[in-house]
């Protein structure tokens, strides 16, 4: 079988084994239990929402699954290989992407530079200080990734001169680059204007059936709207799991979270 070139087909591509699989896993920092005895199973192509209020373990969480903290105990499977003791490097590598919460952008260049940046980031060529044609294949598919994102118009934009909001869209491309099997949103929709936030929803909807993703978002609208699971944490430990009209009605779930207002 001929290997996918195309920036569609590769974001198409997927394993068989479950995207993520975390059992039993602990976070201690010093006697503060920030994660206890997590176990979650998320399927290829899976959306998921994952909700609770500050200090909930949510950012602790995401930190574990993508090496920036390793598990106090517990496991970590990533399309059915144990990542556990692997680097961030290495997750990038076998297609785990995060967005932070601070945007991490080059303000200085233009929008279809940063995304091109982000692809020579994690490609076997890395990086070169030949500007690159524009028929080079990495530039072709940053600026394929720049429609995906719904910011062609302003794709020659410095992104000292963008809003806030399209800040966001582009740190999404970025995710994108090197078509990774999942991504990890961190608060995507945190600043952001109604507009912009219905147009992160279309991003996020548009995305190819495949790309599996896990959301941390304070806005339950913009989170139930784009996840097809939700898990609910409340002082490092899993709460409540179910689809999303199950978790909107849960009056557990409505006096702890909704009602209390998350901040």
């Amino acid at each position: 079988m001929n290997a996918p070139t195309t920036v569609s087909e590769r974001l198409n591509a997927t394993g068989t084994a479950n995207a993520l699989e975390l059992r039993g896993v602990s976070k201690l920092f010093g006697a503060l239990a920030a994660l206890s005895d997590i176990n979650i199973t998320v399927r290829p192509g899976e959306r998921r929402a994952v909700l609770g209020s500050n200090g909930a373990g949510k950012t602790t969480l995401f930190n574990c699954i993508t090496g920036d903290f390793l598990p106090t105990s517990g496991s970590i499977r990533f399309f059915g290989e144990d990542i556990s003791e692997f680097p961030a490097h290495e997750r990038i590598r076998r297609g785990l992407r995060r967005t932070y919460q601070i945007s991490l952008l080059f303000t200085g260049l233009s929008v279809l530079d940063n995304v091109y940046l982000a692809c020579c980031g994690v490609s076997r060529g890395r990086f070169s200080l030949i500007r690159p044609r524009r028929n080079d294949a990495l530039m072709a598919s940053a600026e394929d990734l720049v429609r995906v994102v719904h910011m062609e118009d302003a794709k020659d934009t410095l992104v000292s001169e963008l809003s806030y909001g399209q800040q966001r869209q582009l740190e999404i491309a970025m995710a994108l680059s090197g078509a990774p099997r999942f991504i990890l949103f961190d608060e995507p929709a945190a600043g952001l204007s109604p507009t912009e936030r219905r147009e992160l929803v279309e991003i996020l909807t548009g995305l190819p059936s495949h790309m599996g993703f896990i959301i941390i978002e304070h806005d339950m609208d913009v989170a139930l709207r784009v996840a097809e699971s939700v898990t609910m944490m409340h002082n490092g430990r899993i709460f409540k799991e179910g689809k999303p009209a199950e978790i909107e009605e849960d009056p557990e779930v409505q006096a702890l979270y909704l009602g209390g207002g998350d901040g």
